[in-house]
């Protein structure tokens, strides 16, 4: 071949305090990021380590971690037997799908998660994430109708602001405009109804949660009888819906959108990617508040974490005609029940039964919102509201009128200030104005008193300085 040379690519690492933070500029493309933020002189967070309800920056800088990673690390960071776990499996048997075959560790939490669950939701059809499970209860609700003679409902109700996921179906479900727009035209048939936000509850119900609920309910029933009952194959809801700040259901709520799903033959879908493993109390939310639907979607704190891993949980009846002939749903993912995820969600799920987590939940979430609401002698707080360990601060420029800020407003306080404040004040959280501008809550589910006192002091000290700059 006469003088040819091959060359290797050799990685260039820069050293220095700030290297990592420069490579991420360079090269790593950051989820629902204004990445120009990085091209004025903004530092990229690198965050190194984790250790319980703590993490740390390439800066050596601590702080508490109050989201849980994204609503995810719910027996906190750091636990060695769950990286074991891991290690052991992957070992073992580090990798096989469950297209037509099964492995040891899918079967063994399949059948542990049908425990969990409400009623006869005893079939589970794996996923990689939240987003996915959605995409894959809508589905399975599409093809459940066509095969039990129902073809033509295909349509999901959904609540406003609601946040559902990223693929093309689950963002039709979700209720966020602007999350929609850029892609579009999207799947067909998402319809939306009122949220239960009772902070912004319309006057007439504004101090009676019970009938506010009742009423938001009842839109539901409206809009299958405007789409025309044939038409609507489920509704989808969580039970505290994230994105908004934390809209917990009003009383008889849950129960009223159970019959009426039950009224029109329209399928009742929980999604319980955030709410799901502890963070309302229970390993289902849907358990807490008593009421069954006829699938849950999960993920998140199936693993608290440290694997991959999602669910769509199907009862009996959906899964039914697919015990029959040559019928199949032809659906799947290369990851889904991934056999290292799977054996990972077995070893958190036995550090919640051993260590009671979600007893701990139940025992402390009265302390967590009481410590909270001392943010209400604030101007600039609104609203505090949530369950479990999952709260939101709702933030006003008038707390007699509940008049909310601007877009312009909402924008110089939460992405030009809040962010960054928190953060540099030593707290991860999430200010968001999916909605009206909230800061988000979810810590993991191992914190009490002195880390609630924490995230109480740098909030105070945060929203404090946020009011003089308005």
């Amino acid at each position: 071949m006469g003088n040819t040379m091959t060359t290797t690519p050799q990685f260039v690492t820069e050293s220095g305090p700030d290297s990592l933070a420069a490579r991420a500029r360079d090269h790593l493309w950051m989820h629902f990021t204004r990445h120009s933020v990085y091209y004025d002189g903004g530092h990229v967070p690198v965050i190194v380590k984790g250790d319980g309800c703590y993490i740390w920056d390439d800066q050596g800088r601590r702080y508490i971690d109050g989201l849980a990673g994204l609503f995810v690390v719910q027996v906190g960071h750091g636990r060695k037997e769950l990286a074991a776990a891991a290690a052991a499996q992957a070992e073992e048997l580090a990798f096989f799908p469950v297209w037509s075959y099964a492995h040891p560790r899918a079967i063994e939490l399949a059948e542990r998660l049908a425990a969990y669950a409400p009623g006869d939701l005893n079939r589970v059809f794996f996923t990689s994430g939240g987003g996915e499970a959605v995409e894959t209860a809508w589905k399975l609700a599409k093809q459940y109708f066509k095969m039990t003679g129902k073809p033509t409902k295909h349509k999901v109700i959904s609540r406003s602001i609601a946040y559902h996921g990223t693929p093309q179906g689950a963002l039709s479900i979700t209720g966020i405009p602007p999350a929609k727009i850029p892609f579009e035209p999207l799947v067909p048939g998402g319809v939306k109804v009122p949220n239960t936000n009772f902070y912004r509850a319309p006057e007439e119900y504004r101090y009676d949660e019970k009938a506010f609920g009742l009423w938001a309910a009842n839109r539901i029933a409206e809009a299958i009888e405007f789409e025309g009952p044939d038409s609507v194959a489920a509704v989808f809801l969580e039970p505290v819906q994230n994105s908004g700040g934390c809209f917990p259901p009003p009383p008889g709520y849950l129960e009223r959108v159970r019959e009426i799903c039950d009224q029109y033959g329209v399928l009742f879908v929980a999604d319980e990617t955030i709410t799901a493993f502890g963070r309302i109390g229970d390993m289902f939310a849907m358990n807490r508040f008593g009421v069954v639907p006829d699938m849950i979607t999960c993920a998140k704190g199936m693993t608290s974490g440290y694997s991959p891993l999602g669910a769509m949980i199907a009862s009996d009846r959906l899964f039914e005609p697919f015990t029959k002939g040559s019928n199949a749903f032809l659906h799947g993912y290369t990851w889904g029940g991934h056999p290292v995820s799977a054996a990972v969600a077995m070893a958190n799920l036995d550090i919640f039964e051993r260590e009671g987590i979600n007893q701990h939940v139940l025992e402390n979430e009265g302390a967590f919102r009481s410590t909270l609401e001392k943010l209400r002698d604030l101007p600039i707080v609104g609203d505090v509201r949530g369950a479990g360990y999952f709260f939101g601060i709702e933030l006003v420029k008038d707390k007699v009128t509940r008049e909310t800020f601007t877009d312009d407003e909402a924008e110089r306080l939460l992405r030009g200030f809040l962010s960054k404040a928190l953060f540099d004040n030593g707290l991860y959280c999430r200010a968001d104005d999916r909605g009206d501008p909230v800061v988000q809550l979810a810590p993991a589910l191992i914190i009490g008193q002195k880390e609630f006192d924490e995230i109480e002091q740098v909030l105070r000290q945060t929203l404090t300085e946020a009011w003089t700059i308005l």
